[in-house]
């Protein structure tokens, strides 16, 4: 990994809050930030809550723009304070996993599978195929005709992050996917996850407050500083691919690294 291409730059980047009518003072969530990602990379982030790392997200997804420094994206300049107005997912080039799957209740799993390419002008007999495919490798393939309220929130996720696989961004960024999932279902869903990034080897940059997932899932995990974010620390993670999530913990180097980055958080 360490020869791979960097196909994203974050160079000190900062995004200032202004204060609300009635008072207080400007507020930085993130300051002179800088880190890279390279091509084919899972690269985790982890950092106390309220640290940035969501804000960091919206900025490379130019849901919103930074105050200082730059974004680049294989070598282009894509994000700064002085660039036009915001291309969210910049032409396709970024898909977003967040908290929440935001399937449409209306359609069914398929359907909501094949919306993006729908939308974009893709759906194509091999669309449909890579389709398929993502949805067997996750053991949805027997419920592509479900709608969201008949299905289990895990497998909800799954199908939200297919959905995203399927328009093949090379970019996916995730925030906190998990998160609010029982602890069974969310090793599965992390096992999926690897599965699923096996098969195409896409750049994820993947946000989370779960020290344990940080290590099971990335290639190197990037702790961040209290708000204003900054990097504290970069841990390349010892362990082996293929993984076995469930029994993470037991992996020579787990229990080196875990401890490492509990003491830079605490």
């Amino acid at each position: 990994m360490s020869d791979a291409t960097v196909l994203l730059e974050v160079r000190g980047l900062g995004r200032r809050f202004e204060p609300r009518a009635g008072g207080g003072q400007a507020m930085f969530a993130i300051r002179d930030l800088s880190f890279d990602v390279r091509d084919g990379e899972l690269l985790t982030i982890v950092g106390p809550s309220g640290s940035g790392k969501s804000t960091l997200l919206n900025l490379i997804a130019q849901i919103d723009a930074p105050t200082e420094g730059e974004i680049r994206f294989r070598g282009e300049a894509i994000a700064g304070p002085n660039m036009r107005a915001l291309r969210p997912g910049w032409d396709r080039q970024f898909g977003y996993v967040t908290q929440d799957d935001t399937l449409l209740p209306w359609r069914t799993l398929l359907d909501n599978v094949l919306f993006p390419l729908r939308v974009q002008g893709r759906l194509s007999a091999h669309t449909r195929e890579r389709a398929a495919d993502l949805m067997r490798a996750v053991g949805l393939e027997r419920f592509e005709r479900y709608y969201p309220h008949e299905l289990s929130g895990g497998m909800r996720k799954r199908a939200a992050l297919i959905r995203t696989l399927v328009y093949d961004p090379p970019v996916i960024l995730m925030d906190e996917p998990f998160g609010a999932l029982d602890a069974q279902t969310r090793t599965q869903l992390q096992t999926d996850l690897l599965t699923l990034w096996s098969l195409g080897r896409k750049t994820i940059v993947f946000v989370t407050h779960d020290i344990a997932e940080a290590i099971a899932l990335g290639d190197r995990a990037l702790v961040f500083t209290r708000a204003p974010a900054r990097v504290q620390s970069e841990h390349r993670i010892p362990i082996a691919r293929p993984r076995d999530v469930r029994n993470i913990y037991l992996l020579d180097g787990f229990a080196e690294t875990y401890q490492r980055i509990r003491k830079e958080l605490s």
